[in-house]
């Protein structure tokens, strides 16, 4: 069985200079997806940037992040337990589709080849660890992008406007993937997005911030 883990934004304060950009106070659940929408300049990716553990200097915060109940606002990026999902999948171009899902494995995981031929079969993509990454389409780059998060066993997941280089019919299928995905695995979620029909997919809460 999958463990499940609890993400809590104590009320979250975020400026720059003077301005407030953000504040947010939510408990995200075990494979609940919160949704936090708004237009460009609303401060969306200033919030990604702060709960993953590299805002810039410039940007003040206040509150805390608490993942199963452990502050880890103060952690460096590598020592939170948070994945990410960005627009692109990041894919290493010198590593193969199977070196990239490797990569993404903790240190000490036993049997890397076997588990990669499963997720690599879990995402219809049985056969291709050898593939160069730059062979293959959108959809399937994606389709490992989200595998290689889920194999570094994080504890939340920060998805930053995933889908919206993907065309209509991809994404909607790749909405679907990604947040049964998560789902399963029990894993609390943030999703950034301007496109309302991200937040109707994830079906949970939405949190809709203004300039």
């Amino acid at each position: 069985m999958n463990a499940t883990h609890r993400l809590e934004l104590r009320d979250i304060c975020l400026q720059l200079g003077d301005q407030i950009l953000v504040k947010l106070d939510a408990e995200i659940a075990p494979g609940e997806v919160l949704t936090v929408m708004g237009p460009s300049g609303s401060g969306k990716s200033t919030l990604l940037a702060y709960l993953a553990g590299f805002l810039a200097p410039a940007f003040q915060a206040r509150g805390q992040v608490l993942l199963d109940g452990r502050d880890i606002s103060g952690l460096p990026a590598e020592q939170r337990g948070i994945g990410l999902l960005f627009q692109d999948p990041l894919l290493f171009p010198h590593l193969s589709v199977g070196g990239n899902l490797r990569f993404g494995m903790p240190g000490g995981s036993a049997d890397k080849t076997a588990r990669v031929e499963q997720a690599l079969a879990n995402i219809g993509l049985a056969g291709f660890g050898d593939r160069d990454p730059a062979t293959l389409s959108g959809g399937q780059k994606a389709r490992v992008a989200l595998m290689r998060l889920l194999l570094s066993a994080p504890c939340a997941v920060l998805l930053d406007e995933p889908f919206s280089k993907l065309d209509t019919h991809l994404r909607h299928e790749m909405r679907r993937r990604v947040f049964d995905r998560l789902r399963e695995a029990g894993l609390p979620s943030l999703l950034v997005t301007h496109d309302a029909e991200d937040a109707e997919d994830a079906g949970g809460r939405v949190i809709e911030l203004s300039h």
